[in-house]
């Protein structure tokens, strides 16, 4: 079995519900990475700080075949191609895999079967 990283960066106040779409849509278990957005152009300040947008970073390791199912639904949801939100998501093929639970792997051959 192929797998792929999917790796989607929401804003941190959409983090459970961007959970529980790719859950709906054939994801795992997600490693969650939590930091801040600064984009080009300088953020406003208000009373000497910076107001920056908190993000999640969620990372997914999906077998190839859910992997784009499971962005296509998160960039319906959130909006993601929306210039005005801090998100976007990406995915990198895998060469190589450990660590990952016999559980979870059973449960991805029956989501492929499912989707032939």
């Amino acid at each position: 079995m192929k797998f792929t990283a999917l790796i989607a960066v929401i804003a941190d106040k959409d983090e459970e519900a961007a959970i529980e779409v790719a859950r709906g849509h054939g994801a795992g278990s997600v490693t969650i990475l939590h930091g801040k957005s600064i984009g080009l152009e300088e953020k406003k300040v208000f009373f000497g700080l910076t107001l920056e947008e908190n993000v999640s970073a969620l990372l997914f390791i999906l077998p190839r075949r859910l992997s784009m199912q499971v962005m296509k639904s998160l960039r319906e949801e959130f909006d993601i191609d929306n210039p005005d939100n801090a998100g976007f998501a990406f995915t990198l093929p895998l060469s190589h895999v450990a660590g990952l639970d016999n559980k979870e792997l059973h449960k991805f051959e029956d989501d492929i079967k499912d989707l032939l």
